[in-house]
């Protein structure tokens, strides 16, 4: 606790400059010449989805608004754990963050939606999020409770599955009562893992790898690159599938900066995001299956194991029976609403792309 006082006294010195140019929200009108210098810190390493993005979107803005709009990217780590930064944005410190549904919903209640088990289809995801983004009443409900907490998603980005990796075989139902798993600081998958009789232990991203080594975890669930680049293959060896989690990524500004700027500003900057929600999936997928060979050549001895329709069908039903309708006690008020909402939304958007 004294070392995060420490570092976000640190961010606010270095920031106080930056952080006056939206301290008054929609009153002050900026200036035609305004000239902005951000921060977008992201939950993941160098090369990995949100911080390539990232970078990608700072490029853009710098080049279409000549040089006026510019963006330092910090890859994970580098102003904090994924909690921090997360709060940086919600406090001003930081302009805008990158984080996933497992981080944001300790902050956002209702974003915990997003991290219940089976909600999503597996055909076509990437078109199915930006349908829902786009023409979902699920996601304008969404929005509402970011803004309450001082913060506005730009979108909601697929990178991959999440494969649960071992340290023992899991090729059965049963294999998983009592395997001792790191989730994310989120009570919502606390609740989801618990259902299948795993032992959720929640965790910092920094301290997986170390977990694994000494036997404090049995086993972890990342997207594939995440396995790969975090090394976390090599503590453990066996990777199932349950098709049960896409890893969900939600780029994310401080409201009160979001307002100051001017509706074209805005406009811009979402507009890229949504577009990126279907444009990032050819990328995603060989950049996995890219993670996937390589961890296939380092460590041939890796097994994947897919659960198949029968598992699918029986953890589906865990989910619905001792998770969908208890999620309210974490989402809080307006939850039973939201997940009708979404569900339904979700089908729309299947039947919109003929899915």
């Amino acid at each position: 606790m004294k070392n995060r006082i420490v570092l976000l006294a640190l961010i606010v010195a270095l920031l106080l400059p930056t952080a006056a140019l939206f301290a008054q929200g929609e009153k002050a009108a900026p200036a035609a010449d305004q000239v902005y210098n951000v921060k977008m810190p992201t939950a993941e390493v160098e090369g990995d989805p949100m911080t390539v993005w990232a970078h990608e979107f700072a490029a853009y803005m710098k080049e279409a608004t000549d040089g006026k709009f510019n963006i330092t990217v910090y890859p994970y780590g580098s102003l904090g754990e994924n909690d921090d930064i997360v709060e940086q944005a919600q406090l001003g410190i930081n302009e805008f963050t990158f984080a996933d549904y497992g981080w944001i919903s300790a902050f956002v209640d209702l974003a915990n939606v997003l991290a219940l088990h089976y909600i999503w289809p597996y055909e076509r995801l990437p078109e199915v999020l930006h349908w829902v983004v786009k023409n979902g009443d699920s996601y304008e409900i969404i929005k509402d409770a970011f803004i309450k907490q001082g913060l506005y998603p730009l979108g909601i980005l697929f990178e991959g599955w999440q494969w649960m990796t071992s340290k023992k075989p899991v090729t059965e139902i049963s294999h998983l009562r009592g395997l001792k798993t790191r989730v994310m600081g989120s009570a919502m998958l606390t609740m989801d893992y618990r259902a299948y009789d795993i032992v959720p232990t929640p965790l910092a991203y920094g301290e997986i790898y170390s977990a694994l080594a000494t036997g404090l975890l049995d086993a972890q669930s990342q997207p594939m690159f995440a396995n790969s680049s975090m090394g976390f293959y090599e503590q453990a060896q066996y990777f199932v599938q349950l098709w049960a989690e896409p890893f969900l990524g939600l780029p994310t500004v401080n409201y009160d900066f979001w307002m100051s700027l001017t509706p074209e500003y805005r406009s811009m900057i979402e507009n890229w995001w949504h577009d990126k929600i279907v444009s990032s999936e050819a990328w995603v997928n060989e950049n996995n299956e890219g993670h996937r060979a390589r961890i296939i050549r380092e460590r041939p001895n890796t097994s994947f194991y897919e659960m198949n329709d029968a598992q699918i069908a029986q953890l589906r039903k865990l989910a619905e029976e001792k998770v969908w309708p208890n999620w309210g006690s974490i989402g809080g008020p307006g939850s039973d609403e939201l997940l009708k909402t979404l569900l339904n939304d979700v089908e729309n958007a299947k039947k919109a792309l003929g899915i």
